[in-house]
C-alpha cells in the first residue's frame, strides 16, 4: 500500500497533466462540428496511410497468384486467337464460300499447357531448361514452348511429371521464322555469348525490312503456329553470300527470367508429321 501511495505522489504531476489534456480534447471537440470534422479528417488520413502500407505488404505476397491468374487468362486468349486464325484459313479455302455453311466445324486445333520453369541455364553453348509438367499432362517431344513474350524452346525429353526443353539459346537448334508481313522464310539460330541476341539467316536479298520489325514463326512446322513473336530486327549483318543476308535480332523473351511458360499442343501434329515422313518410310530398304 505504501508503495502505491509513493507511486501516485511521485507521478501525480504527470497524471494530472494527462487528465487536463484529455479533458481539453473532450471540451475542444465535443459539440463543435467543425473541430470534430477536422479531427476525423486527420484521423482518417493517418488510418488510410496505415491501411495503404498494410495493403502494399499483403499485395506483394499475392503477386505470384495474381501473375499466375493473368498468365492463365493470357494463355486462354492466345489459344482462342490461334484457333480463330486456323479456322479463318480453313474457311478461305472453301469454294464456293457458301459451302462453309455446310462444313462441319472442327474441334479446336491448338491448346496450351501451363508450366513452371524449375531449372534453367543461359551461359552454355547448349542450354536447356526444365518444367514441372510431363507425359501425364500430355507433354510430348517436339512440342513448342512459349512464354508471355514469345518463343523460348522445344520439348526435348519428357518424364511423367517433368520435361526438358531445348532452349532457343542452343547452338544446335534452328527455328523456321520470317519477317512479319512477308512470306519469305529464314532460319533463326543463336551463336553463343549474349543471351539476348540471335540471328536470322538465309533470307532472300529482295525481302524488305526495317529496324524494329518483328520476327515471327513461319508456321511451316507443327511445332509452332504461324505468327508467334521471336524477336525484333536490330540490323543487317554482312555476309559473303550474294543471294541471302543475315539479320541480327533482339530476342523477345528474357531467358534469364523465365518463370511461367506454355507448351503448345497441336491436335494435327501426329497426322501432319506422319505425312511429312511418308516418303522416308516408303523408300526401298527402309
Amino acid at each position: 500500500m505504501r508503495t502505491l501511495i509513493d507511486f501516485l505522489v511521485k507521478y501525480s504531476t504527470s497524471m494530472l497533466f494527462m487528465l487536463y489534456v484529455l479533458l481539453s480534447c473532450i471540451l475542444l471537440f465535443s459539440g463543435n462540428l467543425y473541430r470534430e470534422s477536422v479531427y476525423m479528417t486527420s484521423a482518417n488520413a493517418v488510418s488510410s496511410s496505415v491501411y495503404g502500407m498494410a495493403h502494399g505488404v499483403t499485395g506483394y505476397f499475392n503477386l505470384r497468384s495474381i501473375n499466375e491468374d493473368l498468365q492463365l487468362r493470357n494463355a486462354a486468349l492466345e489459344n482462342e486467337v490461334l484457333n480463330l486464325k486456323d479456322e479463318v484459313a480453313r474457311l478461305k479455302t472453301l469454294v464456293p464460300l457458301d459451302s462453309a455453311t455446310d462444313a462441319r466445324i472442327p474441334a479446336a486445333r491448338f491448346d496450351f499447357v501451363m508450366a513452371t520453369v524449375i531449372n534453367n541455364s543461359v551461359n552454355r553453348p547448349r542450354n536447356f531448361f526444365t518444367i514441372n509438367r510431363g507425359s501425364t499432362d500430355g507433354i510430348a517431344p517436339g512440342m513448342g514452348v512459349v512464354d508471355q513474350n514469345g518463343v523460348v524452346g522445344i520439348v526435348n525429353v519428357t518424364g511423367r511429371k517433368s520435361a526438358r526443353i531445348i532452349s532457343v539459346l542452343n547452338v544446335t537448334q534452328r527455328f523456321s521464322v520470317k519477317v512479319k508481313g512477308t512470306n519469305n522464310v529464314g532460319s533463326l539460330s543463336w551463336k553463343e555469348g549474349n543471351p539476348a541476341i540471335a540471328y536470322v539467316e538465309e533470307l532472300p536479298r529482295h525481302v524488305k525490312y526495317h529496324v524494329g520489325d518483328t520476327i515471327v514463326t513461319s508456321g511451316y512446322s507443327t511445332t509452332f503456329p504461324e505468327g508467334i513473336p521471336v524477336g525484333y530486327v536490330m540490323g543487317q549483318v554482312n555476309t559473303a553470300d550474294n543471294n541471302f543476308y543475315t539479320l541480327k535480332i533482339r530476342l523477345a523473351s528474357d531467358f534469364s527470367e523465365l518463370s511461367t511458360v506454355r507448351v503448345i499442343k497441336d491436335e494435327f501434329k501426329t497426322e501432319m508429321d506422319s505425312l511429312n515422313n511418308f516418303d522416308e518410310r516408303t523408300e526401298p530398304g527402309k
